[in-house]
């Protein structure tokens, strides 16, 4: 993309012009006080962060609560359904969280898992007969997209499938959440570059892709976590000892 070209982008609001997400301004950085292992998603509140990730080693899926404050780790839960312990990207709907927990491989199976925001407690699941990796809510429904995004599903809140759907963009999304009438995303394209997609719902048509940076360990920012709150996109790209990135979306410095 040109230094010369601004990317307008229509969001909560407002209009968001950037030359590119380098230009935007870092308002926080977070560490996590836990052993994160291999991050997946993020999902944030007022006073909250959740975070997915997968102990490839012992082979353990994990859920945890954090402080938004101070990164202070407030409860961590093992997630599991048989064969299944590769949580995915997460969204938030009302007091529960919506959590893909699949086989860790591609074209396998997955339990769309509905847990207590605060608890951590399982209310609900069901399966789906493919590797989901990252979940949007959405008026209609449960949105899922499967390993590197190539194929979007819907489902109503008790499994019934009622779409499916080839993803209009190139980028293989990690996490996504649905904002303002588009499913929002982070992910990666070829050559590893990092990228936050903006797709319309329900028509899934692409409206906007927007290249980011690498944190100074060179991490792709949009690689794994990905949230958006208020005019803030949070972002969780590196494991073990991760930190957890806050930048403004509304005003990009010059």
């Amino acid at each position: 993309m040109s230094a010369k070209v601004n990317i307008v982008l229509a969001f909560a609001a407002a209009v968001i012009s950037a030359q590119s997400f380098r230009g935007l301004k870092l308002l926080q950085t977070l560490p996590l006080q836990a052993e994160t292992f291999h991050v997946q998603g993020i999902e944030v509140d007022d006073s909250r962060i959740w975070v997915t990730s997968v102990d490839k080693t012992k082979e353990r899926g994990l859920l945890f609560l954090f402080d938004e404050r101070d990164g202070h780790l407030q409860r961590s839960i093992e997630v599991r359904d048989g064969p299944r312990y590769h949580p995915g990207g997460l969204s938030a709907d009302g007091d529960s969280l919506w959590i893909p927990v699949a086989e860790y491989r591609r074209d396998s199976t997955a339990v769309i898992q509905r847990r207590d925001k605060q608890t951590l407690a399982l209310k609900s699941q069901f399966l789906v007969k493919d590797h989901i990796g990252a979940i949007a809510v959405t008026p209609q429904g449960i949105v899922g997209a499967n390993w590197d995004a190539r194929r979007f599903y819907l489902w109503d809140r008790e499994g019934k499938e009622l779409r499916t759907d080839a993803n209009p963009s190139s980028v293989a999304i990690q996490d996504m959440k649905f904002q303002q009438g588009n499913i929002v995303g982070g992910g990666t394209k070829s050559g590893n570059t990092g990228v936050l997609v903006w797709i319309a719902w329900p028509s899934l048509r692409l409206t906007q892709e927007l290249a980011v940076g690498n944190t100074d360990r060179g991490a792709p920012y949009s690689r794994e976590g990905f949230a958006i709150r208020g005019d803030s996109v949070w972002l969780l790209p590196e494991d073990d000892h991760s930190r957890a990135f806050r930048f403004d979306l509304i005003h990009a410095e010059p």
